[in-house]
């Protein structure tokens, strides 16, 4: 992670009508509210404030991310150990912390995170596992080898086999825009109980 922004996040004063037609297109006027309204309001995660210095590509992008990330149809569980396999893999600080939360919330424990990081190991559901090593070969080879693939479709309908790749493939995406653009943590991050990208060997 870069020690400063390279692009850095808009301040709430700096949002004109396409910034906050575009943060409106994903989080709807709530949460425009919450963020842009009077008064002291919470900082906008750091992410959205980065994406949004493009508006127009933040009013599509934000809204396909989120089909993946709350209206897909993988088992949210196993989506979040995906993304934090990619979020390590990819050494994206802040995509693996915040996806890491996400997984927490979702009952993943601590040594799976710890093992997602090649930190431990824990026995993995067969369907966990080969999700990993799906994860594992798009990133290497970008395919899924047959063998995977077949076992995979035995438990997952091809709506879902779908968003696998694209899920794997857009927080791929992500991670590189994180990492490229210096998008620093959110305070709430910082300290968070996690494997850190420093603790890496590799």
């Amino acid at each position: 992670m870069t020690e400063a922004p390279r692009v850095a996040p808009l301040t709430k004063d700096e949002f004109g009508d396409d910034e906050t037609r575009a943060l409106r297109a994903f989080v709807g006027d709530a949460g425009v509210e919450r963020f842009l309204g009077e008064g002291d309001t919470p900082p906008l995660p750091a992410v959205l404030g980065t994406l949004i210095r493009h508006p127009a590509l933040a009013a599509k992008w934000l809204p396909y991310n989120d089909v993946l990330l709350r209206t897909g149809t993988l088992d949210a569980r196993l989506r979040e150990i995906v993304i934090c396999r990619v979020g390590w893999r990819t050494a994206a600080e802040y995509e693996w912390l915040q996806h890491v939360r996400l997984a927490h919330g979702l009952g993943v424990t601590d040594a799976e995170i710890a093992a997602v990081a090649d930190r431990g190991t824990v026995e993995w559901a067969p369907l966990e596992a080969d999700l990993l090593a799906a994860t594992d070969a798009l990133l290497d080879g970008y395919e899924i080898p047959t063998a995977l693939w077949d076992r995979l479709a035995e438990h997952l309908d091809q709506r879902q086999m779908i968003e696998l790749v694209f899920v794997v493939g857009t927080y791929t995406c992500l991670a590189m825009a994180f990492k490229s653009f210096g998008v620093q943590l959110d305070a709430d991050l910082v300290d968070y109980p996690a494997p850190r990208m420093t603790d890496r060997t590799d």
